[in-house]
C-alpha cells in the first residue's frame, strides 16, 4: 500500500512551492499572498524507484491570529490522523513563531513521524539560522530551498527512511476490492449499512493496515468481494473539522487500495466541485469507476427523460472519460444497491480483460488503414503490429509504427474510442502507446 505524506505549516512558508517541487508539477498555485491554497492538492512522488502520495494542506483564509491558530491546529490534527508521515514546513527567514510552536506541540503529542523542513534556506548563511528550530523538539531540521530545489534530494532520501515495512499492505485474498467514495452526506454510510446490515455472520471485518480503511469481506447472493468503507468510521464529535479536506484525504486512502471505486453522487444536489476532485483522484490512480446517483427516491419527476438529462450532465462534467456505468437508486430504500455491486464486478472483469493479439490486429489494423494518423511534412505514419501488454494495472496496448513521436493525443483518443466500440472496457481506463518497432 502507498504511504501518504502530508505537508503542514502556517501560511506563506512555501508549502505549495515544496509540493510542486516534490511532485515535479506546477499543480499548486504559488503567490506571495498568504492563504492562496484553497483547494487541497494531491500528487504522486517518485524517488529512487519508490512512490508515495503527497497532500498539501493549505486552504485557510483568515482574519485574525486567533482564527489562524485554530485553522492550523485543525489541519495538523487531520493530517496527524490520516498521514503516515508529516512534513512540518517552517520559514528560516522569519524564524520561529508562536504558531510554529503551537503546531509542534500537537505533532509531538501525536507520536507520528515528523520531519521539520526549514524552507527558504537559499544559501549557507541563511541555513545556519535553522538551528533555532531544534527548540520545536521534533529532531533535526532539514534545510531546503523549494524555489531552487537545493536540499530536496536529501529530504526525499530522508522521507523514504521513515516508511516502516509494517505499513506494506497485508496480503488479502485475490478478490475484487470496491471502495465507496463521495463527498460528505452523499450516502456512503447508508449504502455500506444497507449491504452489510443483515446476516452479519456472513460478513467479516478486517481492519486495514491503516487507521482509516475498514475492509469488509462480503460473500452473499453469489458475490464475493471486499468493501472498503470510507464512511462513518470517525466518532461524530470529531467531524466538526474541515470536512472537505477530511473527505479528500480519506478518499485518497480508499481509492489507492481499491480495484473499482463506487462514486456516490447526491441526486438532490447534482455534481459539485468536490465530486470532480474525487473523480480526478480516481482517474490519477487509474481505477475502475461506477457512478451511483443516490437519493433518487427524493427526486419528484423520475421519468426516462429526466434520467437521461441527468446522465448526460454527469458524462459532460466528467469528460473526456465518459465510458462508465451510471446507476440511479437509493441506499435508504435499498433500490438497486445489489445492481451497483453486480456492475462493479463487471467493471473489475473489464479491467482484467485480455484481447488476443491476432484478434487485435485483425480488427484494428483495417480501421487504422481506413483512417490513418495525419501525415507530417509529407511523411506517413504506418502502424505495423498491435499487442496488449501483460501484468498492467489497466488494459494497455502498444501500437508499433515507424514514426511514433508524430502521433498526437486526438488520434490516440480516436483509437481508444474504436477499441471501446469493439470490446467492453466500460468503467476502466485504458492505455494506448505508440512505439517504434
Amino acid at each position: 500500500m502507498q504511504n501518504l505524506v502530508a505537508i503542514v505549516g502556517r501560511p506563506n512558508v512555501g508549502k505549495s512551492t515544496l509540493f510542486n517541487r516534490l511532485t515535479q508539477s506546477r499543480q499548486a498555485i504559488v503567490t506571495e499572498t498568504a492563504g492562496t491554497t484553497r483547494d487541497r492538492q494531491y500528487g504522486k512522488v517518485n524517488w529512487n524507484g519508490k512512490e508515495f502520495s503527497l497532500v498539501d494542506t493549505g486552504g485557510w483564509i483568515v482574519n485574525s491570529d486567533d482564527i489562524m491558530e485554530d485553522e492550523i491546529n485543525k489541519q495538523v490534527k487531520i493530517a496527524v490522523e490520516e498521514a503516515d508521515l508529516i512534513l512540518f514546513v517552517v520559514d528560516v527567514m522569519n524564524g520561529l513563531t508562536d504558531l510554529d510552536t503551537g503546531a509542534a506541540q500537537l505533532l509531538r503529542k501525536s507520536g507520528k513521524p515528523v520531519i521539520v523542513v526549514s524552507n527558504k534556506a537559499d544559501n549557507f548563511e541563511v541555513a545556519r539560522q535553522s538551528a533555532e528550530f531544534y527548540a520545536l523538539g521534533l529532531g533535526d531540521p532539514q534545510d531546503v530551498s523549494s524555489i531552487n530545489g537545493s536540499g530536496t534530494g536529501d529530504l526525499l532520501d530522508r522521507i523514504l527512511t521513515k516508511f516502516n515495512k509494517e505499513n506494506e499492505e497485508e496480503a488479502l485474498d485475490d478478490i475484487p476490492k470496491f471502495a465507496v467514495v463521495g463527498r460528505p452526506n452523499a450516502g456512503k454510510s447508508s449504502i455500506v449499512n444497507a449491504l452489510i446490515g443483515e446476516d452479519r455472520n456472513i460478513v467479516t471485518d478486517i481492519a486495514g493496515t491503516t487507521r482509516d480503511s475498514i475492509y469488509t469481506k462480503y460473500n452473499k447472493f453469489g458475490m464475493d468481494f471486499y468493501l472498503i468503507d470510507t464512511a462513518g468510521i470517525r466518532k461524530k464529535g470529531k467531524v466538526s473539522e474541515d470536512l472537505e479536506y477530511f473527505s479528500i484525504i480519506r478518499s485518497i486512502r480508499a481509492i489507492e487500495n481499491a480495484d473499482v471505486c463506487i462514486l456516490m453522487i447526491d441526486a438532490t444536489r447534482g455534481i459539485e466541485s468536490q465530486d470532480l476532485n474525487i473523480f480526478s483522484l480516481i482517474q490519477k490512480n487509474r481505477k475502475g469507476l461506477v457512478v451511483f446517483v443516490n437519493k433518487w427516491d427524493l427526486v419528484e419527476e423520475k421519468d426516462t427523460v429526466v434520467m437521461k438529462t441527468f446522465e448526460d450532465a454527469i458524462r459532460q462534467r466528467l469528460a473526456p472519460f465518459t465510458d462508465f456505468p451510471i446507476i440511479f437508486g437509493s441506499a435508504l430504500t435499498k433500490q438497486r444497491i445489489l445492481k451497483v455491486m453486480d456492475v462493479a464486478k463487471e467493471v473489475y472483469a473489464n479491467k482484467k480483460r485480455k484481447v488476443a493479439t491476432s484478434k487485435l490486429n485483425e480488427v484494428m489494423l483495417p480501421i487504422i488503414e481506413r483512417t490513418p494518423p495525419p501525415s507530417n511534412k509529407g511523411k506517413y505514419i504506418k502502424v505495423k503490429y498491435i499487442t496488449q501488454l501483460v501484468d498492467t494495472q489497466v488494459p494497455s496496448f502498444v501500437f508499433f509504427c515507424n514514426l511514433p513521436q508524430w502521433v498526437k493525443e486526438p488520434y490516440k483518443r480516436f483509437v481508444e474510442n474504436r477499441m471501446r466500440e469493439k470490446w467492453d472496457f466500460s468503467g476502466t481506463p485504458i492505455n494506448v502507446f505508440f512505439r517504434e518497432k
